[in-house]
């Protein structure tokens, strides 16, 4: 049996952001079709949280202004939108919803996201000219990824015990800092291993 061919339901840059003002549910749109986004489980939340108040902190009286995930990103021309769960902007004016100016994005993973967080929409990202860092945090595990313009993209990837020096603000935390609450393996045997550490002194 034949199925019929599959036919998107392309609209424009304008439809889209005019849809998203009256919708319930965030859609992030890439080249003409509009993709719903769905709810964030509790870790995510958390190290979303984390970032964001770390970030919106160091920011305070600076020109640099942080972000949580209403805000979008506008790439190519318009053809794209997306969501990140945290964006830095440093030219952000008046009251719109979106930003063309990201200087830091950070984007927490989950299975459903992972491939088109790491390449995809990586790739797209990487072509704003703004862009300086791009950050991929696991959520199922300690295991923070930063991509940096001023080394040509190439990943760098941050553990439990490891600090992280975020260039495009001049800020630096510890990995366990952003995993605060979060309740995963790496953390659990993380504070157990603290634990049984305490009890030995």
């Amino acid at each position: 049996m034949n199925l019929p061919n599959y036919k998107p339901d392309y609209i424009s840059e304008q439809e889209y952001l005019e849809r998203e003002e009256i919708s319930d549910i965030k859609h992030e749109y890439f080249d003409g079709e509009i993709f719903a986004m769905s709810g964030a489980k509790a870790n995510h939340q958390r190290i979303t949280g984390n970032v964001f108040a770390e970030l919106r902190n160091h920011l305070k009286g600076t020109p640099c202004e942080a972000f949580s995930s209403d805000m979008k990103v506008r790439a190519d021309n318009g053809n794209k939108y997306f969501y990140p769960d945290v964006v830095v902007s440093c030219n952000q004016e008046g009251e719109s919803d979106f930003t063309e100016s990201p200087r830091l994005i950070v984007e927490v993973l989950s299975d459903s996201t992972r491939k088109f967080d790491q390449n995809l929409k990586r790739l797209v990202y990487q072509t704003i000219p703004t862009l300086e860092e791009y950050v991929l945090i696991e959520q199922d595990r300690v295991e923070i990824v930063v991509f940096r313009k001023s080394d040509q993209w190439r990943p760098t990837y941050y553990y439990i015990d490891d600090d992280i020096t975020f260039t495009s603000i001049d800020l630096t935390l510890s990995v366990l800092e952003l995993y605060q609450r979060v309740d995963n393996q790496g953390m659990r045997d993380f504070l157990k291993t603290l634990e049984e550490t305490k009890n030995e002194i």
